[in-house]
């Protein structure tokens, strides 16, 4: 028994349709990966040209910063040469007292942050310490309540009924 039907005068049998649609399933896949692949080349090529024009305005942008860097570099030497000058014009043997008054202050302020940061480790500790004991607090009063009401369901109903 053989299945078939006509179209248009023309006969098809079963094994023909049987045979034709797997063959148009491989082509249509076939056709939709080359689509696909050309759509992902086409992206990946509009990706690299945004990336290139991002590379050439940052090109654009360091050397506007090379030569803004450049002129800051002229500027501060000049600064330099001027505090030298001042320096060599002032007398600097009478700030040697108080460089030495400003180290002895300097290092004083030093030992007292030292201090001062030790205090503040230990005052960090102590605030650990009380939150651990205000959550154990929370636990035994929460306990304690419990306790109270059971024994208060134990008053009112002693056999449990």
């Amino acid at each position: 028994m053989s299945i078939g039907f006509s179209i248009g005068g023309f006969d098809v049998k079963g094994w023909m349709v049987a045979v034709a649609v797997p063959v148009l399933s491989a082509v249509s896949g076939a056709v939709y990966f080359g689509y696909d692949t050309l759509t992902r080349f086409m992206d990946t090529e509009a990706a690299a040209q945004d990336a290139t024009q991002g590379v050439e305005a940052l090109n654009v942008k360091l050397g506007e910063s090379v030569d803004v860097l450049q002129g800051a570099d002229v500027e501060i030497n000049s600064r330099i040469q001027a505090l030298e000058q001042a320096i060599a014009d002032n007398d600097v043997r009478g700030l040697s007292e108080r460089l030495a008054t400003l180290t002895t202050s300097m290092q004083q302020l030093l030992e007292q942050q030292r201090v001062l940061l030790d205090l503040r480790s230990d005052v960090d500790r102590a605030i650990t310490i009380t939150n651990s004991i205000g959550d154990k607090l929370d636990t035994y009063d929460t306990e304690i309540n419990d306790i109270w009401n059971a024994y208060d369901s134990l008053v009112e109903n002693p056999l449990g009924n």
